[in-house]
């Protein structure tokens, strides 16, 4: 007998966060949930996990797990939601000791989060893939409550009700006091920040930041004691220096991507009739996460925040010594040979963001899931750049990875401030049009050549190079335009 377990909605608890802080507390959860349910398939007698690979390693560990043997469903269903509810109530409780001069009505509000943020599925069979296609067709049946919230909503992502000692509280609608209410809040976050970080330097909870439920606990399960309660992989040391500073316009670069059609590739590997395959990916991928996070700290180019089966984002920034952009290009193009060591036959497409000090973190995130998709949306095993200014605009560029290296080792080479007064001139003179299908891409190609010397003709030849299915003169244009300016901007001043 053969089970799969897995929970929903991961992208969603992600994507809801906004800072970084949030976003390593986010993917610490996972992890931690996860890991939980292999620690009891570990020490049941006679089940062995087969996906994840390595399952008493809790960072990185994927959400969805397979396992052999007999197990009862509902019995990984209740320690799922009891670790969830536990960490819910380690955070509530160390609130609530922290400041016990207030009254507290939210207890309600906090079992409702631990009761229905979760939906939990699994699938059995003979079989992993009878396992697995159980498991899908569950999922098409949704069981999924909302939580209905009243009161003022979440400064950080507007979704959800600000949590404080007053929600939950039953007021009649003709008697309650906004502006009191709203005093209140503030002063609770106040204290709040104050305990969390005494110094007053807003690096835990900033003075503007009134978080709903899940966003406080993502935020404090960053905390070492917290962690350590809970029995979670604590906040690496360091992780202050990622503070972006921007009073000194410091650049940072943002990498975030995953595997092409990784969902196929599983199904495959499932045919398998006892899982060998799968158990042999997912360790091969584990590891590979493992190695690039030490690998890519040991070049001190950054950190890798995430890298947990063939997802991964890793910010580069360099605390005493700036950075240049040129040396990211030359890591990006040599991206893909570290990215085949996992040895698996997936592709990647990844969204590169190189963003301005003062683009606001929640922003940066953004950018780079909407370059991935870009990537992806091409035709994958593409990666897009894209500089993102403070003023919110930003140039953006897509090329396969292989292209990539053809172009940028000679970039050196190239005078992008010539060449990028000869695409504004050429422009202005409507020598080359980008908004009509019927474009004519020979002066862009002629452009391109010149810097690029064969390219142009190359390029032309080989048009699946800028997009999978548009092989339009627009869209040549409009490629060889953006690689322009992308390129003034990331390697002019190499």
């Amino acid at each position: 007998m053969y089970t799969v377990f897995t929970f929903a909605p991961v992208q969603g608890f992600i994507e809801k966060s906004r800072k970084l802080r949030d976003l390593y507390g986010a993917s610490i959860i996972l992890s931690y949930l996860t890991f939980r349910l292999t620690e009891k398939a570990e020490a049941a007698e006679g089940v062995q996990v087969i996906s994840p690979g390595m399952p008493n390693v809790q960072e990185g560990m994927p959400n969805r797990i397979v396992l052999s043997g007999v197990v009862t469903v509902e019995e990984y269903q209740k320690a799922f939601f009891e670790n969830w509810r536990r960490m819910l109530r380690e955070v509530r409780d160390w609130i609530e000791r922290q400041l016990p001069a207030y009254e507290y009505c939210w207890r309600d509000e906090w079992q409702h989060w631990g009761n229905h943020a979760w939906e939990f599925f699994w699938g059995q069979g003979a079989s992993v893939p009878e396992a697995v296609n159980d498991l899908e067709a569950r999922k098409l049946a949704r069981s999924w409550t909302g939580i209905n919230w009243t009161g003022e909503s979440s400064s950080l992502s507007g979704t959800d009700a600000i949590a404080w000692p007053g929600l939950g509280r039953v007021v009649d609608v003709r008697s309650r006091k906004l502006n009191q209410e709203k005093q209140q809040i503030q002063l609770f976050y106040s204290e709040l920040a104050k305990r969390l970080d005494p110094q007053g330097e807003g690096k835990f909870l900033a003075e503007n930041e009134q978080l709903s439920i899940p966003e406080l606990t993502k935020r404090l399960v960053t905390r070492h004691d917290l962690a350590r309660s809970l029995g979670m992989t604590e906040l690496e040391a360091g992780f202050t220096d990622l503070a972006r500073e921007q009073d000194k316009g410091t650049w940072t670069g943002w990498l975030m991507g995953d595997g092409d059609k990784i969902g196929n590739y599983l199904k495959d590997l499932a045919r398998s009739e006892d899982g060998g395959a799968l158990r042999h990916f997912s360790e091969a991928m584990r590891e590979w996460g493992r190695s690039f996070a030490r690998d890519f700290a040991q070049e001190k180019l950054g950190r890798v925040i995430y890298a947990g089966g063939d997802d991964f984002l890793a910010v580069f920034y360099r605390p005493q010594k700036k950075l240049l952009p040129g040396e990211v290009i030359d890591w990006l193009c040599n991206f893909p040979k570290i990215w085949r060591q996992h040895g698996q036959k997936v592709t990647v497409s990844a969204g590169f963001v190189w963003a301005a000090p003062r683009v606001p973190q929640r922003d940066v995130l953004q950018h780079c899931r909407e370059a991935e998709q870009l990537s992806k949306a091409a035709g994958r095993d593409r990666l897009t750049l894209r500089v993102v200014f403070n003023s919110g605009q930003y140039v953006q560029w897509t090329c396969p990875w292989e292209y990539l290296k053809t172009l940028m080792e000679r970039r050196n080479q190239v005078d992008w401030t010539r060449l990028y007064k000869d695409l504004a001139e050429l422009q202005a003179r409507h020598a080359f049009e980008e908004n009509h299908e019927s474009a004519d891409p020979r002066v862009a190609l002629a452009l391109f050549d010149i810097y690029f010397p064969r390219q142009g003709e190359y390029l032309n030849a080989h048009r699946t190079l800028v997009h999978k299915d548009k092989f339009s003169g627009q869209a040549i244009n409009s490629w060889i335009s953006d690689l322009i300016r992308v390129g003034w901007h990331l390697c002019s001043n190499t």
